[in-house]
């Protein structure tokens, strides 16, 4: 008969120690106080450079909203829009013909996009404005003869030169974009009976409209920006404007910052609409759409009244 030890019966049994508590430090990332500090010291520096130079911040309120200031910010997205249109057109055919299997019509979009995008803005306006010196006339056979000076005038050279060179640059974010789409699409498309048309139609281009999209928001504001060029020829816009009322007031500088002012609000307002544009084209790619801006001010003002670390439905 085994002897049970009721002294070691009775103890009771201690459980055994869990590991210790672990005691997170964070690191300190010393460089990051280190650079913002040096950013804030340069912003401020600038901030009290400019508050002590001879400006006549006056003025730019005063002009602001000038009759010739408002025409200027009409006509820059009035010639924003149009050479857009000749720019979206313009790719479209070109970045068809790229992708063509016709050896002529591919090496004609191929010269056509290496031409104008090898070339300055600037120089091409110039050249469209004074091809007079090398054509005194413009003959169109029975359609239309006149002056060339008579014939390209400051809008039609602005809208060339922004243009077509603006219609190299899509026709490659076009042909991207219609590269991206699957070829099995297409084949599958054929399969059914589908024309070559139909099939860029009804099934590649909407695919192809998430990858053109983006990149084509960017051209819009880019270009917005780049009609500033077509003072050089005469055209009366924003910029011309702008300089015109500087010389004739005394504050050149100050309607520079006049006309930045007016590019930022335009340009603002164009990447909230680009925005949206590329939410809408994301549906299919995405499960669950980014919120909208007004969508996320809604949501932290709602975590803000309810528990810390929740989120209001």
């Amino acid at each position: 008969m085994t002897d049970i030890d009721k002294s070691a019966a009775g103890e009771q049994r201690t459980p055994p120690a869990g590991p210790e508590a672990i005691k997170a430090i964070p690191v300190r990332h010393y460089g990051r106080y280190v650079t913002a500090v040096i950013a804030i010291a340069l912003l401020v520096a600038i901030i009290y450079a400019f508050s002590q130079g001879q400006i006549n911040w006056h003025a730019v309120p005063d002009y602001f909203f000038d009759d010739r200031i408002m025409k200027g910010v009409g006509k820059t997205l009035l010639l924003t829009v149009l050479s857009m249109l000749i720019g979206i057109v313009g790719g479209i055919a070109l970045a068809v013909m790229r992708l063509s299997k016709n050896p002529v019509t591919s090496s004609i979009a191929w010269f056509y996009i290496w031409f104008f995008r090898g070339t300055p803005v600037l120089v091409q306006l110039f050249l469209w404005f004074n091809l007079g010196l090398v054509f005194e006339y413009i003959n169109l056979m029975p359609f239309y003869k006149d002056h060339w000076s008579n014939f390209m005038t400051p809008l039609l050279t602005a809208l060339l030169g922004l243009g077509l060179n603006e219609a190299a640059y899509m026709a490659e974010i076009c042909r991207a974009g219609l590269l991206a789409v699957d070829e099995g699409q297409t084949e599958a498309a054929h399969a059914l009976g589908m024309s070559h048309s139909k099939t860029l139609r009804r099934i590649v281009i909407p695919q192809a409209m998430r990858v053109i999209v983006p990149p084509t928001g960017n051209e819009v504001i880019n270009m917005l920006k780049t009609t500033s060029l077509v003072a050089a020829v005469q055209y009366p816009e924003l910029f011309r404007f702008a300089q015109d009322i500087g010389q004739n007031s005394g504050a050149p500088v100050e309607m520079y910052f006049l006309a930045a002012a007016w590019y930022l609000i335009m340009t603002s307002v164009l990447s909230v609409g680009q925005y949206y544009i590329e939410r809408y084209y994301a549906r299919g790619s995405s499960r669950q759409l980014p919120p909208t801006p007004w969508q996320k001010v809604k949501a932290n003002v709602l975590s803000l009244g309810g528990p810390r670390g929740a989120v209001g439905a």
